[in-house]
């Protein structure tokens, strides 16, 4: 039961091209958003989707796949937790994050 404490599962598509970050430590850091969509009728029968966006990280090995197969506009699948962190802004006020760490990913659509 443990492994479905904190799972996320997530198919979207990449809203930019991933930032990767190489660490001092040599270790790669990759950031970027995923778009999902959900499609429904409203009460007047009219299609309406809504769009939610999710902050994704991937570290080392994934991270390189990232860096050399994606960019803005690929579909994906991801699998990982959600975590929140708090960090200062450049003029001092206190930011909170939720982020989804992907440890696993598999890429869709078109070659």
């Amino acid at each position: 039961m443990n492994a479905l404490k904190n799972r996320v599962q997530l198919i979207g598509n990449l809203g930019t091209t991933p930032e990767i970050i190489t660490l001092e430590s040599g270790k790669k850091l990759a950031k970027f958003a995923i778009a999902t969509n959900e499609t429904y009728k409203n009460a007047r029968g009219e299609k309406v989707t809504d769009t939610q966006w999710h902050n994704v990280v991937a570290w080392n090995k994934t991270a390189e796949i990232i860096e050399k197969y994606l960019e803005k506009g690929k579909e994906v699948m991801i699998e990982g937790k959600l975590t929140s962190r708090s960090f200062e802004d450049k003029d001092g006020n206190k930011r909170y994050i939720t982020e989804v760490v992907c440890n696993e990913l598999l890429m869709l659509g078109n070659k």
